[in-house]
């Protein structure tokens, strides 16, 4: 019996190791093309270890660090205060929704529901956001199509709704009110759920280029991921056209076409996967306990 449960183990650990090797492996070579000459790659095709080492690609990003330095800059201020702000909104949200006492419980919660299923559209969101907001090239428009999320208020309902409400009652008895009750007592035992969401909703506004597609025309405010999605149509302009191209002197044969693509990913997602393992605890806690009972 003894052996067959740590041969289980064994297969286990096993498998969650090949898995992860799966997982890593791509990152490695995306950053490994980055890194490979552009010759190199037509040549001797993706490798794992660069033949000819190459900084050319993120020379080409990076010719104008100050643009890079500034969209970075755009992005990290619409992470941080989206993230704050829409974890507060969601928890308060979430918070009294899960309320068993509270008298319109179903109703609110339907009316969140019904959201997922139902929006009102791109062209009334531009009309709003631009029309009646008047928040057009402002950081705001980045901020507040992404602020509120209904699934991320289900899933963090479905949280707080496991929180036992003699805790709530016993905490009015004392003559705490519902502002310290939430604050004091419902956001410390929410961490792994608010880590969980934290984590997600930086997600959605570190990767989010559409929105600023849409309201950003102002250069000073465009966001990381939009100045690269141009930058990469710039590539796919340049060697599409290679008429246009010869005019400019650019020997497309050395331009860095392949490794410039996955140099993009690099700078996208780097900041982000360097991170996570700094909340992944949180983040399996937050998955976990919410999906049991008890």
């Amino acid at each position: 019996m003894t052996k067959t449960l740590e041969l289980s183990k064994v297969l286990i650990n096993l498998l969650f190791i090949i898995l992860s090797v799966m997982v890593v492996l791509p990152f490695l070579l995306v950053i490994a093309v980055s890194l490979t000459d552009e010759k190199a790659l037509s040549r001797d095709g993706y490798q794992f270890i660069p033949k000819s080492f190459s900084l050319e690609a993120y020379r080409y990003l990076l010719d104008a660090p100050d643009v890079m330095i500034q969209a970075y800059g755009v992005t990290i201020t619409v992470t941080v205060i989206g993230s704050l702000v829409g974890l507060l909104l969601t928890a308060m949200t979430a918070y009294v929704i899960s309320r068993p006492d509270y008298r319109y419980n179903r109703m609110t919660t339907f009316y969140v529901f019904f959201t997922m299923l139902f929006s009102g559209g791109l062209v009334p969101s531009y009309i709003l956001m631009t029309q009646y907001l008047h928040l057009k090239d402002s950081l705001l428009a980045l901020i507040l199509p992404v602020l509120l999320s209904p699934f991320n208020i289900m899933v963090m309902k479905g949280f707080m709704s496991k929180i036992p409400l003699e805790i709530i009652e016993s905490a009015k008895m004392d003559g705490a009110r519902e502002f310290r009750i939430f604050f004091r007592i419902i956001l410390p035992l929410s961490t792994p759920a608010l880590a969980t969401l934290g984590l997600l909703i930086s997600f959605s506004y570190w990767n989010d280029w559409f929105n600023a597609m849409l309201y950003i025309d102002d250069p000073g405010k465009v966001p990381l991921q939009l100045l690269l999605v141009r930058t990469l149509n710039s590539i796919e302009f340049l060697t599409t056209n290679t008429e246009f191209a010869t005019q400019l002197g650019i020997d497309l044969a050395s331009f860095p076409n392949n490794s410039a693509r996955m140099a993009i990913a690099v700078l996208a997602g780097g900041p982000m996967l360097i991170i996570f393992p700094f909340f992944q605890r949180f983040f399996v806690k937050g998955l976990t306990v919410g999906s049991l009972k008890g």
